[in-house]
């Protein structure tokens, strides 16, 4: 049994580059935790990931993109989607001007 941690601990002053940490990983399922502080994926980059995603924003404001939606879906503390695998998303924008904590779970989707 590991020690108990915050999630909200030991996020640096300085945030150049986006911060992405593993947290707990299992057989099938990865947990990280994911910082941004007015990151954004580069310009015509997507996200074609062959998992799915859970995705809790704690703090901060973000905004996502979906190939196949017209319409910016922004996500405020709390706020969470899954996103099925090979479903292109991007990140359009985070919050400048504080911590944007993403709780991210990837995971093989359970076929129907």
């Amino acid at each position: 049994m590991g020690a108990a941690k915050n999630i909200f601990a030991e996020i640096p002053a300085q945030l150049p580059q986006e911060l992405t940490e593993r947290i707990a990983a299992g057989r099938r399922v990865v947990i990280e935790r994911i910082i941004s502080r007015g990151h954004a994926s580069p310009p015509g980059f997507w996200y074609d990931q062959p998992r799915s995603e859970w995705v809790l924003l704690l703090c901060g404001r973000a905004g996502l993109r979906f190939e196949d939606r017209r319409r910016l879906t922004v996500l405020g503390p709390g706020d969470h989607i899954e996103i099925p695998a090979h479903c292109r998303h991007r990140v359009e924008w985070t919050d400048a001007h504080a911590d944007t904590v993403w709780l991210a779970v990837f995971f093989d989707a359970l076929t129907r």
